[in-house]
């Protein structure tokens, strides 16, 4: 008869699931505990490796995101270029409502042919609100269109709060996203277009004969930051949603209602620093890593592995490593037969908070169940040792 088994690992004795870390995780202490001088009214920062907040203020509160919902438009697009319904160098045309459109600018002429790609360093680069237009109209017919579009598919993405009535970001009652939907339509782009997010990254753009420069303060600075998008409305304030890596690993920030671009460049590098320097994150099990082996009852193989498919990460707070306890629950043994891949136990990680981070277990290997024979034998050798 199988029974539940656990063991438990507790600070530094847990170097035995990976050789290469001996420090087990810390949870994040929370924002209300957290002071930083920071204009900000919204922030939102991230790991985008784990998906842990390390610091959230009206991370959840819908608001008008300005520009930042480009990042949104510009999904869209890089999934019809990934989908290969487009191509960089496909053309669309200039209509009067986006060669008329205010605000930031890419300086369309109107009836021209425009490249899909100049469009999107018009959009990333310089913000240009005529360029979205011309993307939204040529994608979904009007522009209206392509916000119902953008609203859907930001749901399907987890950007759940999100309701979009434009492409451009441009300040209306109904157009609203919180910082954590701009955090994930971020770290999305970042995860399904490696091979168009260098976009971000660029840090002026020439057209028309205008060269304009990229907003992004965090560019200009040596923090190790790759894109995203900033944002301003009077509503909204100034805002920025950026990213950065560090030695491997990935922080997203939002930061909105920044009461100049200067506050707004102040806050993002305090916040981004903050948290590369407050935080860490550590590997418990490499994906794929047979953490813990056990035996199968009645198989034809007499044990199976158990591993992370997508390995155990945790973030921790730096000072604080040695205060975590990692425990796995497993049946022991395994009723054969087991399928390669199936779900036979869990990793819990303990955070000195209270908080508990569950992670599933698979099997490494298929387990056949023994034929009638098979088992007689299986039997007589469990209960006469020695056979």
């Amino acid at each position: 008869m199988a029974s539940l088994f656990f063991r438990t690992f507790s600070g530094e004795a847990n170097v035995e699931l990976d050789a290469s870390h001996k420090d087990i995780v810390q949870s994040p202490k929370k924002s209300e505990e957290v002071t930083l001088d920071l204009t900000a009214t919204t922030i939102f920062l991230m790991d985008a490796q784990t998906g842990e907040v390390l610091f959230s203020k009206n991370g959840d509160v819908p608001m008008s995101p300005s520009s930042m919902s480009k990042v949104m438009t510009v999904y869209m697009v890089f999934e019809k270029l990934k989908g290969g319904s487009l191509t960089l160098d496909t053309t669309f045309p200039v209509s009067e409502k986006a060669w008329r459109m205010q605000g930031s600018k890419m300086f369309v002429d109107l009836g021209s042919q425009i490249r899909l790609d100049d469009l999107l360093r018009g959009i990333v680069v310089q913000s240009g609100n005529d360029a979205c237009i011309v993307v939204a109209e040529a994608l979904a017919g009007t522009e209206d269109n392509f916000a119902r579009q953008m609203t859907k598919r930001a749901h399907e993405l987890g950007a759940t709060s999100s309701n979009f009535t434009n492409s451009t970001g441009w300040e209306e009652a109904d157009h609203k996203m919180t910082a954590r939907d701009i955090a994930t339509i971020a770290l999305k782009t970042i995860q399904d277009f490696p091979e168009y997010y260098s976009y971000y990254s660029e840090i002026d753009f020439t057209y028309n004969g205008i060269k304009q420069g990229n907003r992004n303060p965090l560019l200009y600075k040596n923090i190790g930051c790759d894109g995203l998008k900033t944002g301003h409305t009077d509503d909204g304030g100034f805002g920025l949603v950026a990213s950065a890596v560090r030695e491997g690993r990935r922080l997203i920030m939002v930061i909105n209602g920044c009461p100049s671009m200067k506050a707004r460049s102040k806050d993002a590098e305090i916040l981004m620093n903050w948290g590369f320097r407050e935080f860490d994150n550590v590997i418990l099990a490499k994906p794929g890593q047979v953490i813990e082996v056990v035996p199968v009852w009645m198989g034809k193989t007499g044990e199976v592995g158990l591993y992370s498919q997508e390995g155990v990460v945790v973030t921790l707070k730096s000072l604080e490593k040695d205060k975590v306890k990692a425990t796995l629950f497993y049946e022991t043994p395994l009723n054969a037969p087991i399928i390669q891949g199936a779900y036979v136990g869990e990793m819990r990680v303990a955070q000195p908070n209270g908080e508990t981070k569950t992670f599933p277990l698979q099997a490494d290997r298929t387990v056949e169940e023994l034929g009638f024979f098979g088992k007689l034998w299986f039997k007589i050798k469990s209960f006469i040792p020695g056979l």
